[in-house]
């Protein structure tokens, strides 16, 4: 029982030293306040000079002025390849229709009057998506250009002769 009565009171000397502390829970802690800074007074800028706009650069309409006599490509006899003489044509056609990606091209497709209707139709119609696949290679959306034939029936030039074919064997890129 001694030994009981021990325990007790060591543990009422430790709530009480517990409570002995100077802290009072009932009244707030004191709160350091602090006065704002007031502002620094901005200093004066020199005066800088005045900067110019830059102008904006329209290539669309640029390269519509490179192109405006440029809208024809010819075709060797029977043959469907873009020739390399034409390939700075495309390139230019091609940049811009990616300046601007509202802008479309009809790409029509022609032949000479050798051959069948349906022949020169077909082949019309090889011509124009060769300049098709041409463009898109270089970047330009499949939906800006249309490859359409009109075979031999919209000759550019009348008469018979190699010099009067070789006018007619085109494809003509024409603003939609």
């Amino acid at each position: 029982m001694k030994l009981t009565r021990f325990a007790l009171t060591l543990i009422a000397t430790a709530a009480m030293a517990g409570c002995a502390s100077n802290v009072k829970l009932d009244e707030p802690a004191p709160v350091e306040t602090r006065q704002p800074t007031p502002p620094v007074a901005a200093q004066p800028q020199p005066a800088q000079p005045a900067q110019t706009a830059v102008p904006t650069v329209d290539l669309f309409s640029q390269y519509t002025q490179q192109v405006q006599d440029k809208r024809v490509v010819y075709f060797d006899f029977d043959s469907d390849v873009v020739k390399e003489e034409y390939r700075p044509l495309v390139d230019l056609h091609a940049k811009r229709l990616n300046a601007n990606k509202k802008a479309a091209l009809n790409l029509e497709g022609h032949t000479d009057e050798r051959g069948g209707r349906e022949y020169n139709l077909a082949l019309g119609q090889r011509r124009a998506e060769a300049v098709a696949k041409s463009l898109t290679l270089l970047g330009v959306a499949a939906n800006q250009v249309e490859a359409v034939s009109f075979g031999k029936e919209r000759p550019a030039a009348q008469g018979t002769g190699e010099a009067v074919w070789a006018k007619n064997r085109r494809v003509e890129l024409k603003d939609k």
